[in-house]
């Protein structure tokens, strides 16, 4: 089950529901704005190595 701090769900909101719901998806505990950049890095990475359709 993901967790996000409350110290950083503000910054959380900020992202769309579709980001929001792709990163919760991940079972991550967040507590630091390093800890919610580190998965988006990873989303990213995922997302240029897909092939293009």
């Amino acid at each position: 089950m993901s967790y996000v701090a409350p110290a950083l769900r503000e910054k959380f909101e900020t992202l769309s529901i579709d980001l929001q719901d792709a990163i919760l998806e991940r079972n991550v505990q967040l507590y630091t704005i390093h800890d919610l950049i580190h998965v988006l890095e990873e989303i990213v990475a995922e997302e240029e190595t897909q092939p293009q359709t």
